[in-house]
């Protein structure tokens, strides 16, 4: 679907749900001043994506330029808002046909970057924490467990008052084939009630592309074990390399659920730098 029959489709609104629901990075383009004769009013709006664009700023020269600047913010990876102004007049440089309105308009760039995903396989006591604590940030959590009583609506309900968008997988056996239906590169927890299920599910995380990180809850002993098993199952060690155990940010200690997930949670949350460092 070429750029303007996307536009005439799908207002920016829905555009934007659109992006948000296909995993798409785009950007918001929005006239924020007009001075003189314009096209388009303050307000008026273009969302624009790698291949599509809906909505309209105005056409010509103006919409063609913003569309290159947007697309190039997205091959960037840009996150932060940046603004421009174009001048209307026949005096002015154009690359893409002239405009002489006579006016000048100033554009808002808002980067819409596709949203962290982050998959929770366990909903008991710690993982509920965990849940509750990144429901509140504007991420994509999976939820997975393969007991019923976990993920009832009752439970999940105080996990989806917030910005998250909130996805839960029941899986009564096998929860490790969830992992093919997670977006790529999800940073992936494992805090089940079992350990044969975490075992299953590190293997097949280990035999997946689409993790981005892998974490397991437990303790030494637990992970000496594994380290063992996993390589029976014909891990290398650079493989098993990939699980971070313990989880958790240093400097957060206690026992309690709502403790060892705020110390997950800031290790998640930190900024890369951060994490790496740690």
């Amino acid at each position: 679907m070429g750029d303007r029959a996307g536009a005439a489709l799908m207002d920016w609104l829905r555009a934007l749900q659109h992006l948000r629901e296909t995993r798409t990075p785009g950007v918001l383009v929005t006239i924020t001043e007009v001075r003189g004769h314009a096209p388009r009013a303050a307000g008026a709006k273009l969302v624009v994506a790698p291949d599509e664009a809906w909505g309209s700023i105005g056409g010509g020269n103006l919409e063609e330029s913003a569309v290159r600047r947007a697309r190039a913010l997205i091959a960037d990876g840009a996150t932060a808002p940046s603004t421009e102004r174009h001048d209307l007049s026949d005096r002015a440089p154009l690359e893409y046909g002239v405009q002489c309105c006579g006016g000048e308009v100033a554009l808002l760039y808002e980067p819409l970057p596709v949203r962290r995903a982050i998959a929770v396989f366990g909903m008991g006591h710690v993982g509920f924490e965990l849940a509750l604590l990144l429901s509140r940030h504007d991420l994509e959590v999976h939820l997975v467990d393969s007991r019923a009583d976990q993920l009832t609506p009752e439970r999940v309900g105080p996990l989806l008052a917030g910005p998250a968008d909130v996805r839960v997988h029941e899986v009564p056996v096998l929860p490790e084939l969830v992992i093919a239906d997670l977006p790529p590169g999800a940073d992936v927890l494992v805090l089940t009630h079992d350990h044969a299920e975490d075992l299953a599910l590190l293997d097949a995380l280990l035999r997946s592309p689409i993790p981005g990180s892998i974490g397991l809850i437990g303790s030494s002993a637990k992970w000496t074990r594994f380290r063992g098993k996993l390589a029976e199952l014909g891990h290398d060690p650079t493989a098993i390399g990939r699980v971070r155990t313990p989880i958790g940010a240093q400097g957060i200690t206690g026992k309690e659920p709502a403790t060892i997930a705020l110390a997950v949670a800031v290790e998640l949350l930190a900024p890369a730098r951060e994490r790496s460092a740690g």
